[in-house]
């Protein structure tokens, strides 16, 4: 499936005010997660209140013991501090670098903006060494857009 397929669905699983704010994430990640192959493990991590720490909201994939991320330490962590998308194409070429699993070849975290302000993120890891494209990040940004809208 496209990207542009899973645009509609996105936005279909943001307005769905049957469900909480949790379970669209969650709802977002599993639509990913099952639709692009790359996508090993998508999840959202959070501003955590008024520490300079990410929390992990909604996630799909192996569990992680990564519940809580200092500002600047690994990508999720780094992104939280510079405000831009990361692409890591090989993790292992890292050196501020956070293993989740020793499955994860590839990384890309977006920022999720409210107000001009960094709130969270939306992050992904790949089994697949160098997947991501400018489409995955364009697609990812539109992603978070849609999320903004909702938090």
């Amino acid at each position: 499936m496209t990207f542009e397929h899973l645009k509609p669905q996105v936005t279909s699983i943001i307005s769905n005010s049957k469900l909480t704010v949790y379970d669209r994430l969650l709802t977002i990640c599993q639509l990913l997660e099952a639709n692009v192959p790359h996508y090993n493990w998508v999840g959202f991590y959070f501003k955590n209140g008024d520490k300079n720490e990410l929390k992990l909201g909604p996630y799909v994939g192996e569990p992680t013991d990564h519940t809580i991320i200092p500002f600047g330490k690994g990508i999720c962590g780094q992104v939280a501090v510079s405000n831009q998308n990361f692409v890591v194409p090989d993790v292992s070429a890292q050196d501020n670098y956070i293993a989740c699993s020793i499955t994860v070849k590839a990384e890309i975290v977006i920022p999720i903006f409210v107000n001009g302000e960094n709130i969270g993120q939306i992050d992904i890891d790949s089994n697949t060494p160098d997947p991501f494209s400018e489409e995955d990040e364009r697609f990812l940004e539109f992603v978070c857009k849609k999320v903004a809208e909702l938090l």
